[in-house]
């Protein structure tokens, strides 16, 4: 069975004006493009996770708006993009109706396109698999900074940031289970959603509690 060429249409913006746990699957087999000054970017995402705002206790608004997560309160569309451990950036989409808060983090897919640039920003990466293999690897092959944080990501695809139609794949090779790292009861929540036995899915990992130093 030969399979069709991906949608090269930018999703609409109602597309991501919709409930988190609708929006992050779909979001599985979308074509992520990224243009930035070096040259394009694509990648086919395989590996997303929900998070449900103020209802979340894991996600970055469950104690409401703050100057670091204000892009999540809407409009749905547009980039939330944060700074983690002083070290990694990770690039959200913000979904759902203005003011709900709700975000998926884009975890991991497959260059298609753009791969020698992105090779010269992940040159740890072993091979391509490894590329874009876990949110920070992602944002880091892809370019992402807090610079792009606000950027509408369906502004047209000669934006910063656009999503494509895609290759969606077929409903039973989608996967879900909990999320990766979260603490606490945010943890419990199977909301991380992925295609079968793709190799660029990243790794579960539950929660480990940071060990301080004295």
């Amino acid at each position: 069975m030969i399979e069709p060429p991906p949608d090269r249409r930018p999703l609409p913006r109602d597309f991501f004006d919709r409930p988190v746990l609708d929006v992050a699957p779909d979001l599985l087999g979308r074509t992520l493009v990224r243009n930035s000054p070096d040259g394009p970017i694509e990648l086919r995402l395989t590996e997303v996770e929900a998070y449900a705002g103020p209802l979340d206790p894991g996600s970055h608004a469950y104690r409401g708006r703050t100057a670091r997560n204000a892009v999540m309160f809407g409009p749905p569309g547009h980039a939330y993009v944060y700074f983690t451990y002083g070290m990694w950036h990770c690039l959200n989409l913000v979904c759902g109706p203005e003011g709900s808060a709700s975000g998926v983090l884009l975890r991991a897919g497959r260059i298609v396109e753009g791969a020698p640039l992105a090779r010269t920003r992940r040159f740890s990466a072993r091979n391509d698999k490894e590329l874009a293999k876990g949110p920070a690897r992602l944002a880091t092959a892809l370019d992402i900074d807090r610079a792009l944080d606000g950027t509408d990501a369906c502004a047209g695809r000669n934006a910063p940031l656009s999503v494509l139609g895609g290759t969606p794949p077929p409903p039973d090779q989608v996967r879900n289970g909990p999320r990766t790292g979260v603490s606490g009861e945010g943890g419990v929540h199977p909301w991380r959603f992925w295609i079968d036995g793709d190799p660029t899915v990243s790794p579960y990992r539950a929660h480990v509690p940071r060990t301080r130093l004295t």
